[in-house]
């Protein structure tokens, strides 16, 4: 029988648009003396950029916040991830099903794209636990499909409706099936794997922050998984070891996103960027979308910092 031993080995070696397009921002934040407002740096940096952009931001210490279409739904590509680990560890704590459950990796179970489970043999078994953890550090799409079986979709968006967080919906498994009740509105077909909006994707980093979501103790452990995540193309990018970041990105072909926080020595910046609709479709760290991410991160951290 197989082990999971390999998988930390692996692991120890990996170092829809919106609904509407309002034009409006809003921002409660105050700007450094002759640099302009903070909406201005913003508006300046995406002048110009062949996509379009949605932003929501927040200082949990200091409480200013920024949105630029913060509360409309977009497109959520592997961000909904993380309205799937929340449901796993709300599942846990009711003692519905258990980390240490054994799930057993199939050919019909494996899914492309992002992650390393697809590369192991069949037969070979692992735990939920192991599962969860590889949805998030490697954003394993098998992961994600084998985590769904055991939670179900519905049971996510239940859990995210009871936190009032109603645009957090996860529409099915990647690559299809599991459909949720919410998959059968036409308009929500248009948002693929889930929507959002990046004012609820921040509350929901920001409850884990604050121990507030399912336990302090499973909410710590939620943030401390997104610390170790290996994508670190966007609000990560270049970030010193001193400056640690807690993050979940999500990309498709015109598509990047990334929510996180991070914790600056001005409080601690917690933000969601979505782009969509770019012209260039390119899998790499200078695809413009990430670039422009980390941009929009570099001034919201200056902008927000107390």
């Amino acid at each position: 029988m197989k082990t999971i031993s390999v998988l930390f080995i692996l692991l120890s070696a990996l170092s829809i648009t919106s609904y509407g397009q309002k034009k409006s921002a809003t921002s409660r934040a105050s700007s450094k003396p002759g640099s302009g407002s903070l909406d201005d740096r913003i508006q300046n940096a995406i002048a110009g950029f062949q996509g379009h952009v949605w932003i929501y931001a927040k200082n949990l210490d200091a409480g200013k916040e920024y949105s630029l279409r913060g509360d409309e739904q977009t497109r959520t590509a592997s961000t909904i991830k993380l309205a799937i680990m929340a449901t796993a560890f709300h599942q846990v704590a009711e003692g519905k099903i258990h980390w240490n459950d054994p799930i057993e990796l199939t050919k019909e179970k494996k899914q492309g794209g992002s992650g390393i489970l697809f590369e192991f043999t069949d037969g070979t078994k692992i735990d939920l636990q192991t599962a969860l953890h590889l949805m998030i550090v490697v954003s394993d799409n098998t992961a994600t499909n084998l985590v769904l079986d055991e939670v179900g979709t519905d049971n996510v968006n239940d859990f995210m409706d009871s936190l009032g967080l109603t645009d957090l919906k996860v529409m099915r498994k990647i690559g299809g099936g599991l459909e949720s009740r919410a998959y059968a509105d036409p308009r929500n077909k248009l948002f693929g794997l889930g929507r959002c909006s990046p004012h609820q994707q921040v509350r929901l980093i920001e409850m884990m922050e604050r121990g507030e979501l399912v336990s302090k103790e499973a909410s710590a452990e939620m943030i401390n998984i997104l610390k170790r995540q290996q994508y670190k193309d966007g609000i990560g990018r270049g970030e010193p070891d001193t400056i640690p970041v807690a993050s979940k990105s999500g990309a498709l072909d015109r598509f990047r996103a990334d929510v996180g926080i991070v914790y600056t020595r001005r409080g601690r910046i917690a933000m969601a960027i979505y782009i969509d609709d770019m012209r260039v479709v390119a899998y790499d760290e200078e695809n413009p979308g990430l670039a422009m991410i980390w941009k929009l991160s570099q001034i919201l951290q200056d902008g927000l910092g107390r």
